[in-house]
């Protein structure tokens, strides 16, 4: 990785990568990395494998996914120059319909201001940090 020499006042961007079960909406899984990394190498370089008989849905960032696991959904790109058919349209707007859920986590997440802002602090303290927070808003599903 190359890193950039920045003055120690410099804001941090961190990535994160969220694994939620569908109908709980519970984060069973949470994944960081440190500066502008695509969401897909994150998940990649994450090592999180999922069970032969899962259907896991992402969204067009993870574009190679279903070369990693075989039940992996994805909406269609259009492709250049052209447009999605209706038949391609309706597909993604059901399967956008299923991945609200984790949009409505992450919204969730983002009151917390550490979570919705660059993050200031130390990177090694990052995980605890995030992972106590998904821990709290899994005790409140659980209210």
């Amino acid at each position: 990785m190359n890193y950039q020499l920045r003055p120690q006042w410099a804001k941090k961007r961190i990535a994160n990568c969220l694994v939620i079960h569908q109908k709980s909406s519970q984060i069973i899984c949470l994944e960081h990395g440190l500066g502008r990394i695509h969401d897909f190498k994150l998940f990649k370089s994450s090592g999180v494998k999922f069970g032969e008989l899962l259907k896991v849905i992402a969204d067009k960032g993870y574009q190679g996914i279903s070369k990693i696991h075989q039940l992996s959904e994805t909406p269609i790109k259009k492709p250049k120059g052209k447009k999605l058919t209706k038949e391609q349209k309706k597909y993604n707007r059901e399967l956008n319909r299923l991945r609200i859920v984790v949009e409505h986590v992450n919204r969730r997440l983002k009151i917390f201001k550490i979570l919705s802002d660059r993050y200031r602090n130390r990177h090694r303290r990052f995980g605890l940090r995030s992972n106590l927070i998904a821990g709290i808003y899994n005790h409140e599903l659980a209210i």
